[in-house]
């Protein structure tokens, strides 16, 4: 069983602050929130999506004497997470001139939000975090049917706001352009994996998701926000989408990322034996062992054996949306699939373990001087 941890609110602040450090940064941090919409320069596909630009959350290190505002997640007056308090807007941390950077990418039809407990305990080790919401596949707007099918413009996605927060008056300077690293959850490490120089199959899923080996992977619990099939057969794409699903073996790899983190990542069946020739920055893989929602036979697993460089770490008992922030009481009433976790499995702790391997990771790969 899953060691337990008290939880009140914020996923064990304690356990975030005390198990490790950017490399090299020995100081105490509050955690500090603030929120970018970045415009690229450049025109292109943007998958049907209202917001045609990438809305960022940032967490970030500041001062320990500067207060923390308790706040929670989701529509105003229907929370769904318990958020960390933050100190919103304030001036980073003076204690060190420049901090490692993290991309933080969510799941299918998640927020940046969602993974709140992940980006403030970054912080508050010494890191800034910066988690684009995904347009067209995000939980702020309508999903389309672009946003579920073109999986590769995602890691465009994390690449453009990282041109935008370098570029950020505030935060640019503040950022070690040595040190820039990237997370990702579900989809997100899908897209991590992307920017890390894997290459994208879309056919094999397709054979895979029409054959007779098709698993859950194929039918995500999010498609029903679509109100039909993804990709029903009479379905006629845009020439922008059509010249998108060209495109999708190309490498969309960023040589400013050095190091990247999976955790539950999917579609493992659009990956094959030459997806990851190119791969030469440290992976690092974490998944729940009861994850039914991204069976970790045709994922995980599977990534790790195309991928035998990459460190594996496996959670008993921890499913898919343990991943995902603390629910409230409310929403864990309107919302069980995402809020209940597995007999014996506590999400605080699932969290803690995660947060430590990510920030063990994180602190040898991105270490000074590297």
């Amino acid at each position: 069983m899953l060691f337990k941890c008290l939880i009140a609110g914020a996923v064990c602040a304690a356990t975030w602050i005390g198990v490790a450090k950017a490399a090299g940064d020995s100081a105490s941090y509050h955690v500090g929130e603030t929120r970018r919409l970045f415009h690229p320069p450049v025109a292109r596909h943007w998958r049907g999506a209202k917001t045609e630009a990438l809305v960022t959350t940032i967490w970030y290190p500041v001062a320990p004497e500067i207060p923390e505002i308790a706040h929670d997640i989701g529509p105003p007056g229907h929370p769904i997470f318990f958020g960390h308090a933050a100190a919103i807007d304030a001036p980073p941390s003076p204690a060190r001139s420049k901090y490692p950077l993290l991309l933080l990418s969510h799941g299918t039809a998640g927020t940046a939000g969602s993974l709140d407990w992940l980006g403030s305990a970054l912080a508050a080790a010494g890191y800034i975090v910066a988690g684009v919401n995904h347009p067209g596949n995000n939980g702020l707007e309508p999903v389309t049917r672009e946003g579920f099918m073109l999986w590769w413009e995602r890691a465009t996605d994390l690449s453009e706001a990282l041109d935008g927060i370098l570029a950020d008056p505030t935060l640019g300077a503040r950022i070690d352009q040595r040190r820039i690293g990237a997370v990702g959850f579900s989809l997100g490490g899908y897209t991590v994996l992307e920017l890390a120089g894997a290459r994208t199959n879309f056919q094999a899923f397709e054979n895979f998701c029409a054959s007779p080996a098709a698993d859950a992977i194929c039918h995500p619990p999010e498609m029903a926000r679509l109100g039909s099939d993804v990709h029903p057969p009479a379905v006629t794409w845009s020439a922008a989408t059509a010249a998108s699903f060209a495109r999708s073996g190309q490498s969309y790899k960023d040589p400013r990322i050095t190091a990247v983190f999976a955790i539950a990542p999917a579609l493992g069946e659009a990956f094959d034996t030459a997806s990851f020739a190119d791969v030469d920055v440290p992976v690092s893989m974490l998944a729940g062992a009861s994850d039914t929602t991204v069976p970790i036979a045709t994922n995980i697993r599977r990534i790790a054996g195309l991928l035998p460089t990459a460190r594996v770490t496996m959670l008993a008992g921890a499913g898919h949306y343990t991943f995902l922030d603390i629910c409230v009481p409310s929403a864990a009433e309107r919302l069980p699939g995402v809020c209940a976790d597995n007999p014996g499995v506590d999400r605080g702790a699932v969290h803690a373990r995660t947060i430590e391997q990510v920030l063990a990771f994180f602190a040898e790969t991105l270490a000074a001087g590297k």
